[in-house]
């Protein structure tokens, strides 16, 4: 019976020791998420490694327009959810995020017809219509663009544990491309790109021999 006793008791405290190192284990890690124990990040944090294979190219499409000029822009986004009935330290995100892109404006030569371009017989003088130039889509850098804080409250940080894309910054982006759309609309990139279209095509066309070069837009 002795035996028996001292065979159950063992079993117990190894169960009992296994128990108290996973908790333990998991302690950690949580603590090292949210940056409560100095120098456990590195002992539990991600290895990162590349597998992806090589790029392939879907399709090649004809450019058949002239960018006349660019713009460089930033924007700081201060971004905050709350929620409901809850106190921010509970539920609730601010995020402050400096994005960076740019914008580009050019002339679209693909939509010039026959009559868009006028020539005089002994080839001296020619006239240009051309449409107003446009604005492109913003593209931000993700090599300039960065999160200066974030504030979760605890159920936000809950959440990261078991989220693929801990605190998103899905959102703040896109109020960043669309803060930079809006500059650019009041920046006049537009007009700077018909002057430098302008200043291109009559250096063009007067090195084949035009002396006079007229271009409009309209």
């Amino acid at each position: 019976m002795r035996s028996k006793e001292s065979g159950g008791s063992g079993s117990r405290r190894t169960v009992t020791v296994a128990a108290i190192l996973v908790a333990v284990a998991a302690i950690l890690v949580i603590a090292g998420r949210f940056s409560l124990l100095p120098g456990f990040g590195g002992l539990f944090g991600d290895e990162s490694r590349d597998r992806s294979g090589p790029a392939v190219l879907k399709s090649i499409q004809n450019m058949s327009r002239y960018e006349g000029a660019a713009g460089n822009f930033q924007v700081v986004v201060d971004l905050e959810k709350d929620a409901k009935l809850l106190p921010d330290a509970i539920r609730g995100t601010r995020i402050l995020y400096v994005g960076a892109g740019t914008v580009s404006a050019y002339v679209d030569f693909g939509r010039l017809g026959e009559q868009s371009v006028t020539v005089n017989e002994d080839r001296t003088e020619a006239a240009l219509r051309l449409p107003h130039a446009t604005l492109g889509d913003p593209a931000l850098d993700p090599a300039r663009s960065y999160a200066v804080s974030k504030e979760r409250g605890l159920l936000d940080r809950l959440g990261d544990l078991f989220s693929d894309n801990p605190a998103s910054e899905q959102a703040v982006q896109q109020l960043a491309v669309r803060h930079i759309a809006d500059a650019a609309r009041d920046s006049g990139l537009t007009q700077r790109a018909q002057e430098n279209t302008t200043a291109m095509l009559v250096g063009l066309l007067r090195s084949l021999g035009f002396q006079q070069v007229t271009v409009t837009y309209n």
